[in-house]
C-alpha cells in the first residue's frame, strides 16, 4: 500500500511518551461507509476506542510499549480510495521512522477494524484485534500471511455482520495468517453491552499477541490451527 502524505495531516496521535518503546499499539476508531467531513475533535466513534486505549495502556504498564491512535483524513471510508485505510498505512510509516520496526499490534473497531486488516501487511504489524469489523465479501487478505488475526464480534451486531467475518477469517486462515474469533453473545456493534468484557478481552489479547502475558489456551489452539481448518473462530467470550 503507497504511503499517503497529505499537507498539514498527521495520521499518527500518541497517548503519551514513546522514549525507549520496545513496542506499540495503534487502535483504529470507526465511520461510514462514504463521506469526506473531516472528523471533529470529538466524536463518538473516536471516544468509544478512548477506553480501549486506556485498557491496553494499562493493561502493558511497565512494559515500555508506546500507545497511539489512527487520525483520519476523513469520515468515510470512500469506496476504492480506502482512506481509512491509507491513513492506518501513513501511521505505520510515522511510527517505524519514529520508533524503528518494532512489533506493532492494530486494534481497530468497524470501519477501523477493516483499515486495521488492510494496513497489516506493514513490516512493523505482527497482529490485529478486530472489534465488531467491517468485512465486505472480496477484501484482500494476502497481507495478512504470517499475522496473527484475532476478532470479535457481537451475535445482536445489526450494523456489521458476523457471519462476514467468520468468513473473512477462515479465507485469511486459508492466506496464511494465525487466525481466532470470538462471539461476544449478547452484545451489538456499539461494544455497549458487556463494555467490560470488550476492553478486557482487547486489551489482554494485545498484551497477548506483543507476548507479554499467555495467550488464552483457546486462542492458543485455534492461532494453531492449519489452513484449512474451520476451527476455532467462533468461540465464546467468557464473561
Amino acid at each position: 500500500m503507497n504511503r499517503v502524505r497529505v499537507a498539514g495531516h498527521r495520521a499518527l496521535a500518541w497517548r503519551g511518551a514513546t522514549e525507549g518503546a520496545v513496542a506499540a499499539v495503534l487502535v483504529l476508531h470507526g465511520g461510514q461507509v462514504t463521506s469526506e467531513r473531516r472528523p471533529g475533535p470529538v466524536n463518538l466513534p473516536g471516544l468509544r476506542m478512548q477506553g480501549f486505549a486506556r485498557a491496553v495502556a494499562r493493561e502493558t504498564a511497565g512494559s515500555v510499549v508506546a500507545v497511539g491512535s489512527v487520525r483520519y483524513r476523513y469520515r468515510g471510508w470512500n469506496g476504492d480510495r480506502a482512506d481509512a485505510a491509507r491513513d492506518a498505512a501513513a501511521a505505520l510509516c510515522d511510527l517505524a521512522e519514529e520508533l524503528g520496526p518494532v512489533p506493532t499490534v492494530l486494534v481497530g473497531h468497524s470501519m477501523g477494524g477493516r483499515a486495521a486488516l488492510q494496513a497489516a501487511g506493514h513490516q512493523c504489524v505482527t497482529g490485529v484485534v478486530a472489534l465488531a469489523p467491517w468485512c465486505p465479501v472480496g477484501d484482500p487478505v494476502a497481507q495478512l500471511r504470517d499475522r496473527n488475526v484475532l476478532t470479535l464480534h457481537g451475535d445482536h451486531d445489526r450494523v456489521t455482520d458476523p457471519e462476514l467475518t467468520r468468513l473473512f477469517a477462515a479465507r485469511a486462515r486459508a492466506a496464511g495468517a494465525r487466525v481466532a474469533g470470538y462471539t461476544v453473545h449478547g452484545s451489538g456493534h456499539a461494544l455497549l453491552r458487556r463494555s467490560a468484557d470488550w476492553h478486557r478481552a482487547a486489551a489482554e489479547l494485545t498484551a497477548g499477541l506483543l507476548g507479554l502475558r499467555p495467550l488464552p489456551v483457546e486462542v492458543r489452539d485455534a492461532l494453531a490451527l492449519g489452513p484449512t481448518d474451520p476451527g476455532g473462530l467462533g468461540l465464546a467470550l467468557p464473561l
